[in-house]
């Protein structure tokens, strides 16, 4: 399964600074995962990121494995962004092109996914049946990832996003409907969900699977010391990460997002963790 990391911050740093200098870096990753069931993650890899001159996120993507891309390095050491999305992909469903790299966008979206569907090529075409004409124009790839992203999308569309809450009530019922398609082939048939999500304000994450006798892939959370903390005031961030793996533990302090939960980062940078 794939590795991905997600920073928002209330200042740019250099994508170096988590994607590429750190004893576990992304790239490293790539080659060695050090806490995932599939070790080498070499099947491609993607950054999006967001600049000041545009809504629509930056992105690029490449079918090489990071640890063998001179491009992740350079554009990684000189790039800033306030909020960036960066995934290496273990190809599971979907063979290796630039439109199965993630993460996906779409037009202030951005969206990168860790797991799989199970009986996907069984109900992939009801999946795309609940699309639009305009949202199934725009799915170019055969992940079972773009389509859960694609889902999503028609949920929202023609809807005011106003919190992360709103984006979490989506999402939920995007993985709802996929998980009722399933049921149809295999009752106990175990999805898997790891999701981050972004609008270009905040951050929504899933770690997610359908079976209480399985664990999702790790997901893990870092942030920076509180900027105002009281018993009845959310936490606020100078930044938050968010990532499959602890990069480091030099200068990093990790929690495990629990299973089966969401963990949210609103525009103004509080947090807070949902049950799913």
């Amino acid at each position: 399964m794939c590795r991905f990391v997600a920073y928002i911050g209330k200042e740019d740093i250099l994508l170096a600074n988590l994607l590429v200098k750190p004893n576990n870096s992304l790239i490293k990753q790539s080659l060695l995962a050090r806490e995932s069931r599939t070790l080498t993650n070499g099947d491609g890899f993607g950054l999006g990121w967001y600049t000041p001159f545009d809504k629509t996120p930056a992105l690029f993507t490449s079918l090489f494995p990071a640890w063998n891309d001179r491009n992740f390095s350079y554009l990684a050491k000189k790039t800033r962004a306030q909020l960036f999305f960066a995934h290496i992909r273990a190809a599971s469903t979907g063979g290796i092109s630039h439109f199965n790299c993630h993460p996906f966008i779409y037009k202030n979206w951005l969206f990168m996914h860790n797991g799989s569907i199970p009986y996907f090529k069984k109900i992939k075409r009801q999946m795309s049946n609940l699309l639009d004409e305009d949202i199934y124009s725009w799915v170019k790839g055969s992940t079972d990832s773009e389509l859960i992203f694609a889902l999503f999308l028609q949920l929202a569309k023609n809807l005011k996003i106003k919190n992360s809450y709103d984006i979490y009530n989506i999402l939920l019922k995007t993985l709802n409907i996929i998980n009722e398609l399933v049921k149809k082939y295999h009752k106990k048939a175990v999805s898997y969900f790891n999701i981050c999500i972004t609008d270009g304000k905040r951050i929504v994450a899933f770690r997610y699977c359908t079976s209480s006798r399985t664990k999702p892939e790790t997901m893990y959370f870092s942030l920076s010391e509180a900027l105002a903390k009281s018993a009845t005031e959310e936490g606020i961030y100078k930044y938050v990460i968010i990532a499959s793996e602890k990069l480091s533990t030099n200068g990093f302090k990790w929690q495990i997002i629990p299973v089966n939960h969401c963990f949210m980062v609103e525009s103004n940078l509080s947090i807070s963790l949902q049950k799913l």
